[in-house]
C-alpha cells in the first residue's frame, strides 16, 4: 500500500477531478524553483551525507518539532541544540523512536503530508511511521543514507531543483557558496540578501553589527549615508559572489517611511546607541524598507517583505534554543496606510519587484490584490509558514484572484528547513493549483487551454519572471 493517495487534494466531483488530474499531469514534472529555502550551503559544498534520519527529518524542521512542544516534549528531547550550552538529547535512535510515537499528532497537518511524500517519493516507504515500525524504518533511511545516491548533491539532482536560493545575513562571508562557485557540481545555489541584523534596532548587538559592517566594506558605518553605501556594497558583494536576485527583510510590520536625510540620519543615531523607543526603531525599519528599494532600482534585486510574525514569541525559548526554534507568531497589520510612503515614491516602478508576504489572511482580498492589481511595483507572494498549506492555498488563490488576477502573483515559495520536503511542497502546491484551475474550467470561468497555460506559469514561469532566474 501506498503512504500517499494518487488523487489526494483534487476536487471530489468526478469530471472536475478528472481535469485536475489532466492539468496536474502537466506539471507535475516541471523542475522546481526554490526562491527562499532556509537550506544549509555547506550541505552542497562538502557533499557530507546527513548523519542520520533526525538530522534530516527532525532537528532543523519547526514544522516538526513545534507540535510536538505544543503536546509537552521539550526540543531538548528532540535534540535540537540549545544556545545557552545546556544538553539535550543526543541519541538519534532515541529521538527517532519519540518522534515515531508522536507522529500521530501531525494527521491532517501539511507536515504529514510533507513528511509521508518523503518517506515514500525519496526512501521507498509504504507503512505509517508509528512506534511500532521506528526501528525498521530508522534502520532503513539510515542505511539510505550511507549512500552516495542520498547525499544533499544527488539529492538536488534527483528532485529536479533548477535553482535554489538560500538566505545569509549581511555579515555572511558567503564562504559555502564561494565553495559550491568552484566544484565541478553544476547544481545552482545562489543566495539570497538578508540584513536584518544590521537593520532592525532590536536585533541582538545591533550596534557592534553595524561597526564590523562598516569594518567589511571600508565605510565609516557611523554615519547614514556611509551605512547606506555599506549596504550598496554587500549588496553587490552578494550579487557577483553568491549569486543573489534578491533581498529578504523580516519585519514585524509593514511599515514604510520615506523620511528626509536629516531625519533619517538622527533615527539611525538613535538606533545606534540603543535609544530607539518601539515606534522609533519601527519607523527605522520602515525607512530601510524604503532605502532597499531605492537600491532595487539601481541593482535589480527583486525585494521580497516578511511582514506580520512576532517572532520568538516564547522569551523562554529564545533564551535557552536561539532564534527560529517554531514560536514564530502571526500577528494582525495593514498594508495599505504602512505601504503608502513606498508606494509613492517607486510604487509606479515598472522595473521594481516587491513582493509581499502575509500572515493576515484578512488581508489578502481586502489589501493585497487590490494594492497588487494597480501598481507595477507589487507582486503577491504565496501563503507564507502558517499557510502554505491545502487550505491557505486555496483561500489565497480564492481571496485574490479576482481582483490581481494570476499574473500579479510569484508563483510557489516552499520556505522549507528539513531538505527533503522540498519537493513535497512544491507537489502539493501543484496539485492545489490543479484543483482551483480545474474548479475555473468546471464553472466556465477559464477554458481548458488557458488553465493549462496558466498552471505552467503558476509553477514555473511566474517564479523565474519574479527572481530573474
Amino acid at each position: 500500500m501506498a503512504l500517499l493517495h494518487k488523487d489526494r487534494l483534487f476536487p471530489i466531483d468526478g469530471p472536475t477531478k478528472e481535469v485536475a488530474r489532466d492539468l496536474y499531469d502537466g506539471i507535475k514534472d516541471l523542475p522546481i524553483i526554490s526562491p527562499h529555502g532556509h537550506c544549509d550551503p555547506s550541505w552542497f559544498a562538502f557533499n557530507n551525507s546527513f548523519s542520520d534520519p533526525v538530522s534530516l527529518f527532525v532537528i532543523p524542521d519547526h514544522y516538526v518539532f513545534r507540535m510536538l512542544c505544543s503536546q509537552g516534549i521539550g526540543l531538548d528531547q528532540l535534540g535540537v541544540p540549545c544556545a545557552d550550552g545546556s544538553k539535550v538529547e543526543e541519541d538519534p535512535r532515541k529521538i527517532w523512536r519519540l518522534f515515531a510515537e508522536n507522529f500521530f499528532l501531525l494527521r491532517a497537518t501539511p507536515s504529514a503530508m510533507w513528511l509521508e511524500h518523503a518517506f515514500q517519493e525519496v526512501f521507498g516507504i509504504d507503512d505509517p511511521l508509528s512506534k511500532n515500525n521506528a526501528d525498521e524504518i530508522y534502520n532503513h533511511i539510515d542505511a539510505c543514507l550511507k549512500r552516495d545516491e542520498f547525499r544533499p548533491r544527488a539529492l538536488f539532482d534527483q528532485f529536479n531543483i533548477e535553482t535554489l536560493a538560500t538566505t545569509e545575513m549581511a555579515l555572511d562571508d558567503l564562504r559555502h557558496h564561494k565553495t559550491i562557485e568552484q566544484s565541478d557540481w553544476c547544481g545552482k545555489v545562489i543566495t539570497t540578501y538578508r540584513p536584518d541584523n544590521v537593520v532592525d534596532p532590536d536585533f541582538d548587538n545591533f550596534a557592534d553589527n553595524v561597526m564590523n559592517f562598516g569594518e567589511l566594506t571600508g565605510e565609516d558605518t557611523a554615519n547614514w549615508i556611509g551605512y547606506l553605501n555599506a549596504h550598496r556594497i554587500r549588496r553587490m558583494y552578494f550579487k557577483q559572489v553568491g549569486g543573489a536576485t534578491a533581498s529578504d527583510h523580516g519585519h514585524p510590520s509593514a511599515r514604510t517611511e520615506n523620511l528626509s536625510t536629516q531625519v533619517a540620519s538622527q533615527l539611525f543615531q538613535k538606533a545606534l546607541k540603543g535609544t530607539c523607543t518601539p515606534k522609533e526603531a519601527d519607523a527605522f525599519r520602515g525607512q530601510m524598507l524604503t532605502e532597499m528599494a531605492r537600491m532595487s532600482i539601481d541593482d535589480g534585486l527583486t525585494l521580497q517583505i516578511h511582514a506580520g510574525s512576532h517572532r520568538n514569541h516564547s522569551k523562554a525559548i529564545l533564551n535557552k534554543f536561539g532564534r527560529d526554534k517554531g514560536f514564530d507568531v502571526p500577528g494582525k497589520i495593514e498594508f495599505v496606510e504602512s505601504l503608502k510612503p513606498l508606494l509613492d515614491a517607486f510604487g509606479l516602478e515598472k522595473d521594481l519587484r516587491i513582493i509581499l508576504f502575509m500572515l493576515d489572511e484578512t488581508t489578502q482580498s481586502k489589501e493585497l490584490a487590490p494594492l497588487a492589481g494597480v501598481y507595477p511595483a507589487l507582486r503577491i507572494g504565496p501563503p507564507w509558514w502558517f499557510y502554505d498549506s491545502y487550505e491557505g492555498m486555496m483561500r489565497f488563490r480564492e481571496n485574490i484572484t479576482e481582483t490581481a488576477g494570476f499574473y500579479n502573483t510569484v508563483g510557489f515559495n516552499d520556505d522549507t528547513r528539513a531538505f527533503c520536503s522540498i519537493p513535497a511542497r512544491h507537489d502539493v502546491a501543484r496539485r492545489v493549483d490543479a484543483g482551483y484551475l480545474a474548479k475555473l474550467v468546471a464553472m466556465g470561468r477559464l477554458r481548458l487551454s488557458e488553465a493549462h497555460e496558466v498552471a505552467r506559469d503558476l509553477s514555473y514561469e511566474l517564479v523565474k519572471a519574479a527572481y530573474s532566474f
